[in-house]
C-alpha cells in the first residue's frame, strides 16, 4: 500500500510537472495572435452594403440628373442616342473648372490602384464566396478585377456628372453624393485602418488621395450651390465659350500697356533669382490657363508617383526595421562562419549590425525621396515647356495646325489618343521611378559605407586615400569640362531670336 501510494504520490507530482510546461497555452481552445501580424477586421456594417447602397445612389442621382436636364432643356442639341444623359465630353470641356475633373480622376486612380489588395473586386454581398476550411472567406479574382476596371469609372460618373448639368439641383445631389461617398470612406477607415497584408497602415496611406479627393468635392458642391442663388442670369454661362480668350487677350494688353508705360530699369539680383526659377519651376501666370486634359495627366501622374512610392517604403522599410530589431548575439556566430570577425566582444558586435541596417534604411529613403523629388521636378518642368509652347502658338508661331476646332467639346478620337497617351506617360513615368530608385539606392549605399561611415569612425580610409592619389586625373576632368562648356556656350553658340544656334561647324 505504502509502494502504491509512493507511486501515485510520484505520478502526481510528474503530472504537475509536465502540466507546468504548457501553462501558456491558451484556455478554452483560443489561439493567442502572433507577435506582429494584424488581426482581421470586423466592421459594424458590411462594405458590401455600404457599397451598394452607394451605387444604388449613384443611380438615383443620375436618373434624377437626366430628368433634370430634359426638363430645363439645358441641353438643346441631342447627342448620340439618349439627348438627356450628360455625356462625358462634357465633362472634359475646356470651358469648365478644371479642379472638380482632376478630383475625380484622382479618387478613380486611387481607388483602382488599391484594386490590387482588395479581397473582393467588385464589393457586393453576392460575389462574396464562402468561407474556406480555414475560416477566411474567398473573394472572387481574375476576371472580376477586370470588370472592376470597367466598373469604378461608371461608378463615379454620378459624381463627375453633377458639375457638368451647372444648375441648383444638380449641385444639391453633388454635394449630398459627395458627402455619402466621403462619409462611407471615413467610416470604412476609422472601423479597420489596419490591414494584414504588405504592411498594416498601407490602405490607410493608400486612401489618402482618395480622401483628399472626395474631400475636396464635399466642399465644392456646397461651395457652388450656395453661389448659384447670388447668380441666377445665365449671361455667364453663355459666355463661357468666350471667357478664356477674351480674359486672355485682356492681359495681354494690360501688360503691354504696363510695360511700355514703365520706364526700362535694371532688376536686382532675387528679380533675376526669381526669373530663373520660374523658367524651371511652374507659376500660376494671370489670364493664362493649362488645358484640362493637360492637367489630367499631370493629375494621373502625380498620383501614381505617390502610389508607388509608398509602395517601394512599405514593402522594405518595415522589413529592415524588423530584421534589426531581432538581432541577437547569434549574429556574430553567423558572420565568424563567414569569416567576418567584427568585435570579440558580441553586445559592441550587434551594436555595429543594427548601426550598419540603420545606415542602410537611411540610405534607401534618402534615395527614394530624391527619386520622388527628381520625378516630381521633372513633372513641373514640363507643364513650364507645355505653357512656353502654348503661348507661341497663341501668337500664331505655328500655322500648319490644320483647321481649329468648332467647339470646345473634344471629339471621341481625341478623347481616346488623349486616355492613350495619358496611360504611357503614367507607366513611362514610373518606370523611371524605379530606375532612379535603384540607381539612387546603389549611390547613396556606395557614399554611406565607403565615404561617410569610414571618415566618421576613422579607419578603413581605402577608397579616399586611393581618389586622394589620382588628384592630377580629376583636375584634369574638370577643367576638360568646364572649357568644353565655355567654348560651346560663348563660342560656338550664338542667340537668335531667343533660341540658341550652332554658328560653328
Amino acid at each position: 500500500m505504502s509502494g502504491a501510494a509512493g507511486n501515485q504520490s510520484a505520478g502526481t507530482t510528474e503530472d504537475y510537472s509536465y502540466g507546468s510546461w504548457y501553462i501558456d497555452e491558451p484556455q478554452g481552445g483560443q489561439e493567442l495572435q502572433p507577435e506582429g501580424v494584424v488581426p482581421s477586421c470586423h466592421p459594424s456594417v458590411p462594405p458590401g452594403l455600404l457599397h451598394t447602397c452607394l451605387a444604388v445612389l449613384s443611380i438615383v442621382v443620375l436618373l434624377l440628373l437626366a430628368v433634370l436636364v430634359r426638363r430645363c432643356q439645358l441641353r438643346p442639341h441631342c447627342g448620340h442616342g439618349r439627348p438627356w444623359l450628360p455625356s462625358p465630353v462634357d465633362f472634359l470641356a475646356a470651358d469648365g473648372p478644371w479642379t472638380v475633373p482632376a478630383a475625380i480622376f484622382m479618387v478613380l486612380f486611387s481607388s483602382l490602384c488599391l484594386l490590387l489588395l482588395a479581397e473582393a473586386p467588385l464589393p457586393f454581398p453576392t460575389l462574396t464566396s464562402p468561407s474556406s476550411q480555414d475560416g477566411e472567406t474567398e473573394a472572387p479574382g481574375g476576371p472580376w478585377k477586370m470588370l472592376a476596371l470597367l466598373y469604378y469609372p461608371a461608378f463615379y460618373y454620378s459624381l463627375a456628372a453633377c458639375a457638368t448639368v451647372r444648375h441648383e439641383a444638380s449641385h444639391l445631389l453633388g454635394s449630398v453624393l459627395s458627402w455619402a461617398h466621403f462619409g462611407v470612406q471615413v467610416w470604412q477607415r476609422a472601423e479597420c485602418p489596419e490591414v494584414p497584408k504588405i504592411y498594416k497602415y498601407y490602405s490607410l496611406l493608400a486612401s489618402v488621395p482618395l480622401l483628399l479627393g472626395l474631400g475636396f468635392l464635399s466642399l465644392w458642391y456646397p461651395v457652388q450651390f450656395v453661389r448659384s442663388f447670388s447668380r441666377r442670369t445665365r449671361v455667364g454661362s453663355e459666355r463661357l465659350q468666350s471667357s478664356y480668350p477674351e480674359e486672355y487677350l485682356r492681359t495681354l494688353l494690360c501688360l503691354k500697356k504696363l510695360r511700355s508705360s514703365s520706364p526700362a530699369s535694371k532688376h536686382g539680383f532675387l528679380s533675376q533669382a526669381w526669373i530663373c526659377i520660374r523658367h524651371y519651376v511652374y507659376t500660376p501666370q494671370q489670364g493664362f490657363r493649362l488645358p484640362l486634359k493637360l492637367v489630367l495627366s499631370a493629375t494621373l501622374t502625380g498620383t501614381a508617383i505617390y502610389q508607388v512610392a509608398l509602395l517601394l517604403l512599405v514593402a522594405v522599410v518595415p522589413t529592415i526595421q524588423k530584421v534589426r530589431a531581432g538581432i541577437t548575439t547569434d549574429v556574430s556566430y553567423l558572420l565568424a562562419g563567414f569569416g567576418v570577425v567584427l568585435s570579440e566582444d558580441r553586445q559592441e558586435v550587434v551594436k555595429l549590425v543594427k548601426h550598419h541596417l540603420w545606415a542602410l534604411e537611411v540610405c534607401y529613403v534618402s534615395a527614394l525621396v530624391l527619386s520622388c523629388s527628381l520625378t516630381f521636378l521633372v513633372l513641373i518642368r514640363s507643364l513650364v515647356t507645355h505653357r512656353v509652347n502654348l503661348r507661341a502658338l497663341h501668337r500664331g508661331a505655328a500655322l500648319d495646325l490644320g483647321s481649329l476646332p468648332q467647339s470646345p467639346h473634344p471629339s471621341r478620337q481625341a478623347i481616346f489618343c488623349w486616355m492613350n497617351f495619358s496611360a504611357y506617360q503614367t507607366a513611362f513615368t514610373c518606370l523611371g521611378l524605379l530606375v532612379q530608385q535603384v540607381i539612387f539606392f546603389l549611390a547613396t549605399v556606395a557614399l554611406a559605407f565607403l565615404v561617410c561611415m569610414p571618415v566618421f569612425h576613422g579607419r578603413n580610409l581605402l577608397l579616399l586615400r586611393s581618389l586622394a592619389s589620382f588628384w592630377p586625373f580629376w583636375l584634369t576632368l574638370a577643367l576638360a569640362v568646364t572649357l568644353q562648356n565655355m567654348a560651346a556656350h560663348w563660342v560656338f553658340l550664338k542667340t537668335h531670336h531667343g533660341w540658341a544656334e550652332l554658328t560653328n561647324q
